[in-house]
């Protein structure tokens, strides 16, 4: 198994390239040409392996949740020509992220287990338990960072003081935001899946607002299996869930948080392929699908082959 982590493309009529913490973006006329690498970031910090197959599941299962919820607002997708690329609308994307939670866990756990009980402007009740369900989604934006810096909190009032967003696009990804989580809810529950929370990014093409980026993949979304989640939700157990966070356990479990001085434990071929095959076992729980495992071999000259028919 081979991974993907680097491209370093020239198309003709490309005038910009942007590396992201996993996908490369190159500009051409009125289109981005993303490419969904292997690497993989955790606290904002790209980790030094790659794992073989995760751009392919990444790309392919946004683009099928683009799709599902194109009804719901535009969006920035054109064609997958290949299995690791979307091409899409150039948009000028708004600098914070949408994040909606359904549940409290991960860092709004965290959070509230060391004492907060508001997040980005918004209260929470007292008395919850991990993994609980909110009475209704909660939207908890953060401010998009540049790659080695992290995303910030904030509040839907800081985001319009600050002059972000404006007060009429925020009503209108506020919208947007819970309907796309509701669709993606319903989604997963005929797979048997809880979609737990998730993000989402938007931007502006010609003036009108589409949604940009992935859509409900493991790297942007935490999915439980809805089989026993009372039971053990009432016992106070761990979940069974399917999403990036065990990578962030296993590297909290090894001194590792982002922080400043700390150490990237080693990724040996077990840790990656135990990664890689995590990821199968979203795709395929989430579609309902095989995963075809696209040839490994010359993965660039693929790639640049279909892009530039495409184009």
């Amino acid at each position: 198994m081979k991974a993907l982590t680097a491209t370093d493309f020239n198309f003709k009529g490309q005038t910009a390239v942007y590396h992201g913490k996993v996908r490369d973006v190159y500009s051409i006329g009125d289109k981005l040409v993303m490419i969904a690498t292997d690497r993989i970031s955790a606290f904002d910090v790209i980790l030094p392996e790659g794992i073989p197959y995760k751009g392919q599941m990444l790309n392919q299962l946004a683009a099928k949740f683009l799709d599902a919820t194109a009804d719901i607002v535009p969006n920035w997708k054109l064609s997958t020509p290949d299995p690791m690329v979307t091409i899409g609308l150039r948009c000028e994307g708004f600098p914070v992220e949408m994040i909606v939670r359904g549940y409290l866990c991960g860092s709004a756990w965290r959070a509230y287990k060391s004492g907060v009980r508001e997040i980005c402007g918004v209260k929470i009740p007292e008395g919850m338990k991990e993994n609980q369900k909110f009475p209704t989604p909660i939207i908890t934006p953060t401010t998009k960072a540049e790659i080695g810096e992290h995303d910030q909190d904030i509040s839907k009032e800081e985001i319009i003081a600050q002059g972000l967003v404006s007060a009429e696009d925020y009503a209108l990804l506020e919208k947007y935001t819970l309907a796309l989580f509701e669709r993606g809810t319903e989604i997963a529950a005929k797979r048997g899946l809880i979609l737990v929370d998730t993000k989402y990014e938007f931007g502006k093409h010609n003036g009108k607002i589409y949604l940009m980026d992935e859509i409900h993949t493991p790297d942007s979304s935490r999915y439980f299996y809805a089989d026993g989640y009372q039971e053990r939700f009432a016992k106070g157990e761990p979940q069974k869930q399917l999403s990036k966070e065990f990578v962030r356990e296993w590297l909290m479990d090894n001194g590792f948080q982002g922080k400043a001085g700390q150490k990237v434990p080693e990724m040996t071929p077990a840790i990656v392929k135990g990664i890689s095959d995590r990821y199968v076992e979203l795709f395929e729980a989430v579609t309902g699908e095989k995963l075809q495992k696209a040839d490994t071999d010359n993965i660039l000259e693929r790639i640049r082959t279909n892009i530039e028919h495409a184009l």
